[in-house]
């Protein structure tokens, strides 16, 4: 397989789990991981991302106190939500929660079975690890477009580990708790986490694969 194929064959094997083992993932193989993700290209190469990662007791302990606080406090995240998802960008965002709730067996206008399934966001899908990801808030939105390049090039490192993850803005949304759980400063903005570790394939939740759009929707020639 020559190594345009490889890159190929990773971003076609990606997809966000929503459902994992309990099984951890050794401490050398994330290393590795964050290793390789962090040859991506950044603005003066200042390679703004941090990582705190969880294993074990403290990943449960997390999600337990996480879902919690989700359950009982607004959204306050770091960086400000998207004002809208109009026109085709809505339609995607659309068509991806439908495969889902198809995939899991919740009818259309189910709230409480749709709300029950958001919120497994905050038990990170039962994943063993977390990574909690930030960029210092001095560099603002080109530190966090940098970090957006590291968090794709974990999730593909990942891939060619066998290791599933699933990036999650969501956990974003719970920023001040998330800032005093693990007493992170305040000149770093929390911008999303990433759950990670062996995929439960046997999940109906992991049985869809999203769209994407053509090349043609995306590039526009001028020559």
């Amino acid at each position: 397989m020559n190594k345009i194929n490889s890159l190929d064959f990773l971003l076609e094997k990606r997809f966000s789990c929503r459902a994992f083992l309990p099984e951890k993932v050794s401490k050398k193989i994330i290393e590795k991981i964050v290793s390789s993700a962090q040859k991506v290209p950044s603005w003066c190469n200042a390679q703004p991302w941090k990582l705190l990662i969880t294993a074990g007791a403290k990943t449960d302990h997390f999600r337990n106190a996480l879902f919690d606080a989700a359950s009982n406090f607004q959204p306050a995240p770091d960086l400000e939500w998207p004002t809208n998802y109009s026109g085709v960008y809505g339609e995607r965002r659309r068509t991806c929660g439908y495969q889902l709730y198809d995939a899991v067996g919740i009818k259309k206008g189910d709230r409480t079975a749709s709300l029950a399934q958001m919120m497994e966001n905050y038990r990170l899908f039962g994943a063993p690890h977390v990574a909690i990801v930030t960029s210092p808030s001095e560099l603002g939105t080109y530190g966090a477009m940098d970090t957006g390049g590291f968090v794709t090039a974990f999730c593909l490192a990942a891939q060619a580990y066998g290791i599933a993850s699933i990036p999650q803005a969501a956990i974003a949304a719970q920023a001040p708790f998330v800032r005093t759980f693990f007493k992170i400063s305040d000149d770093q903005n929390i911008l999303c986490a990433i759950s990670f570790g062996y995929s439960d394939l046997d999940h109906p939740a992991n049985s869809f694969r999203t769209e994407r759009a053509s090349v043609g929707d995306v590039i526009e020639w001028h020559e």
